[in-house]
Order: C-alpha cells, then sequence, then structure tokens
C-alpha cells in the first residue's frame, strides 16, 4: 500500500479557512483529532483527518457547538458510520500544474494522469526551469521531486513557499516528509506515486479556492 498523504497544518488551515491556533486549540481540548508529530515537533495530518475536520467546520457552521460537533464526531468514528462525501472542487475552468520531476518516465505518467482528471501541466526537469515556469506562468500548484538538479528540491520548496501563493506538493523516494514540511511543502508523498493518490492529494491542496483562479481562453 502506498503511504497516506501527510499534509502540514498550514496547509490543512488553508485548505479548511480553519486558523492554525484553532486547530491546536481542538486537539488539546478534545483529543479526537491528533495528528502525528514529526522529531522536530510538526503536526502532520493524514487525509482521513483532513475528512474529519471538515466534519467539524461544517458541522460548527451548521450552527452546533465545537464540543458538540466534535462529540458527533467521535461517535460517528466509534460506530464506523461515514461522515459525508468527501467535498472535491468542480473544475469550472481549467488549473495548471506545475510538476518538476527528473525521471522523466514518472514525469510521464504523472502528466498523463493530472491531464486525465482535466488540468493542464507544464513539466520541467530541473530546478531553474521550475523557477522560469513558476515566474511566467504562475501554476496554481507546484509538484516537486526532492531530487531534481541533484537533490535541489528542498532547496526550490523554501523559494517558492516565500515567493509565491501555490500549495506545494513534494515528492521524493527518500524519506524527507519531515524535511519537506520544514522546507515550506504543503504535503509530501512518498514516491512510486499511485495515481489516483496523486490526483486526490492535489484536490485536497487546490481545494475552493483553485476556483477562484480563473484561466479565460482566448
Amino acid at each position: 500500500m502506498p503511504d497516506p498523504p501527510v499534509f502540514s497544518i498550514g496547509a490543512v488551515a488553508r485548505m479548511l479557512g480553519i486558523r492554525a491556533p484553532t486547530l491546536r486549540t481542538w486537539e488539546d481540548r478534545y483529543d479526537v483529532v491528533v495528528p502525528e508529530r514529526s522529531p522536530g515537533g510538526h503536526r502532520l495530518y493524514t487525509r482521513p483527518q483532513l475528512e474529519q475536520l471538515r466534519f467539524l467546520r461544517d458541522s460548527i457552521g451548521a450552527g452546533l457547538s465545537p464540543a458538540d460537533a466534535h462529540r458527533a464526531l467521535r461517535e460517528r468514528l466509534h460506530a464506523g458510520v461515514a461522515l459525508h462525501d468527501i467535498d472535491r472542487p468542480v473544475k469550472l475552468t481549467t488549473l495548471l500544474i506545475l510538476l518538476a520531476e527528473q525521471d522523466r518516465f514518472a514525469a510521464d505518467f504523472a502528466e498523463y494522469f493530472l491531464r486525465t482528471e482535466g488540468y493542464d501541466v507544464v513539466l520541467v526537469a530541473d530546478a531553474d526551469d521550475a523557477l522560469v515556469q513558476m515566474e511566467g506562468k504562475a501554476p496554481d500548484l507546484a509538484v516537486i521531486d526532492l531530487l531534481i538538479s541533484g537533490g535541489r528540491g528542498l532547496q526550490l520548496c523554501t523559494y517558492l513557499r516565500r515567493y509565491f501563493d501555490a500549495p506545494i506538493l513534494a515528492i521524493s523516494t527518500l524519506e524527507l516528509r519531515d524535511e519537506a514540511l520544514a522546507a515550506g511543502a504543503s504535503a509530501f508523498l512518498h514516491k512510486p506515486l499511485e495515481s489516483l493518490q496523486l490526483v486526490a492529494t492535489i484536490e485536497d491542496l487546490l481545494g475552493r479556492s483553485g476556483l477562484l483562479r480563473r484561466r479565460v481562453e482566448e
């Protein structure tokens, strides 16, 4: 089985519109959605936990108190009851994905499935080209192979997080999850990538905010 995607607390806050201090308070106070901690102390959320937090957000938005929302979540988890259908972004427009991947076979594989799902893809094979494309085309999300250009992926993540607003999905054959999140990546996936998991993670990271950036075709 492929490793589950891991999201940083900052990425979760952006995707769900819940402030990071609120997420920490919920964890400490209710002890229901408890993320893993990296050796460096970073909170690491899985996709099931992302859906649990989305359930809490929607329940509170519908009028429940945080305590009642957490109680309802706990009861559903214990009973094995599905929370609700995953709320995927409706692709009213074509979104652009930057895919910075040094392995040509893996790049072609990922590009094929992303295009099949309706995304536009700009494919690059080194870190310098990735920066050129980020500045020139302003993609909605960047997928960064951490071993690109002799291992410059972490440095690239740091730069992109500092100067661009697009979410960053870091990928690697190495166990670089904690390093990637510390460098500014929004989420991490271990290679080899499973196509459905890749697409689902990208959709999670884009969320509804991705619909705000419309691309007008001439």
